[in-house]
């Protein structure tokens, strides 16, 4: 344990991170490895390799992205920012490339090979997106006359239309929800809320009628018609499991389940350790976006406040429509439950967005106190002086 009246980094970043949030994700990552073992060794067997092949991916992944996790929970915001915009960058740079050399799976480019790693550059998109169009709206509201506003809008065009030419509609739906969520924070229009609400009926109906493999998976939701296997079975899984589960290694439906490793990871979870086990899993996703809003609704600065916000709302609109999937109330995407399905892009991208989010929640009393110190009399503390 380290003493408060240690000074140092290391100190100073005990005393000043939020503990709760860094134990949460901590958790999550433990749950997910503990699952890998029993939703994993199926698939394995079924592609050709060891039982274990794909608990030793997820736990060969586990070590770096805690370390991204933690060394970026060191920066400042000033920091995080800077790093935010550089991988922006990359991300919408490697997506493009991903459309020409990327590697192809089940008619999607969104994979490209770097230092012999597959990477999913969309994954590091979004806690970036969050924190860039965070900056954009807070520059705006503080200086008018800089177009915040519609530089956010031209990033968040631009990374839509290349999700879309993936083809990966989901992510430009959280993507959507991300941008819509930090720019209502930032006081849009009713104007605004009206010609976005439009612009999204009119974006899904157009996915609709132009994407074969959206109309496909909408049309099999509400019909309950067509290749419904794996949500059926997901569906069947988490009703075998019942309330206390079936016990480790006792699940039988996870083995038929292609992504039971990913995709469906709730499910394995709900057969073989029950119900009240996945609620566990589901509380603690809330307590990271409630503790997270509650940090949000009292941070001072405009940056800040809508940058924790945003990644938050990434990381449990994610964690719902994983869920939801497996529950059978959205239609099948596919898209990963963060810190638990197996994939090495996912994660490490989801930690990269858990230590945005620790490091602009980190208790800073010297920043305030510089505030406090400056001050007109008959004015409240913690207004400057003009």
């Amino acid at each position: 344990m380290v003493s408060r009246v240690e000074r140092g980094p290391i100190a100073d970043w005990f005393w000043t991170i939020d503990r709760w949030l860094l134990a949460a994700f901590i958790t999550l990552m433990g749950i997910g490895f503990m699952l890998s073992f029993a939703a994993s060794p199926a698939v394995a067997e079924r592609l050709g390799y060891d039982s274990f092949f794909f608990v030793r991916r997820h736990a060969l992944f586990i070590a770096p992205a805690l370390a991204v996790m933690i060394s970026l929970s060191f920066c400042s915001p000033k920091m995080i920012r800077r790093i935010a915009i550089v991988m922006l960058i990359g991300a919408l740079l490697a997506m493009v490339a991903a459309l020409f050399i990327g590697t192809s799976n089940n008619g999607s480019r969104r994979w490209i090979v770097i230092l012999g790693q597959s990477v999913q550059p969309s994954e590091f998109l979004k806690p970036a997106f969050a924190v860039v169009c965070a900056w954009l709206f807070a520059e705006h509201q503080r200086y008018p006359e800089i177009p915040g506003n519609l530089f956010a809008s031209m990033i968040f065009i631009v990374s839509a239309v290349l999700l879309i030419a993936q083809p990966d509609f989901g992510q430009t739906v959280l993507l959507s929800i991300i941008w819509g969520g930090i720019f209502f924070m930032a006081g849009m229009s009713w104007i605004w809320i009206v010609g976005l609400g439009g612009a999204s009926v009119a974006g899904v109906l157009a996915a609709y009628t132009w994407l074969p493999h959206v109309t496909s998976r909408i049309d099999r939701f509400l019909t309950g018609e067509g290749d419904n296997m794996q949500v059926e079975l997901a569906a069947k899984a988490i009703q075998r499991g019942g309330l206390f589960g079936q016990g480790p290694g006792e699940g039988i439906v996870k083995r038929r389940l292609p992504d039971s490793h990913t995709d469906f990871v709730f499910s394995v979870a709900a057969e073989e350790f029950g119900i009240l086990f996945c609620l566990f899993i589901v509380a603690i996703f809330a307590f990271i976006v409630l503790r997270g809003l509650m940090h949000a609704y009292r941070e001072r600065d405009d940056f800040t406040r809508y940058a924790v916000a945003g990644l938050v709302l990434q990381f449990g609109m994610q964690s719902i429509i994983n869920i939801g999937v497996a529950l059978q109330l959205m239609p099948a995407k596919g898209m990963t439950l963060p810190l638990i399905s197996a994939g090495g892009s996912s994660m490490v991208a989801t930690c990269v967005g858990a230590g945005f989010i620790l490091a602009l929640t980190r208790h800073r009393p010297e920043k305030r106190a510089r505030q406090d110190h400056y001050y007109e009399p008959g004015k409240p503390r913690g207004v400057a002086a003009e």
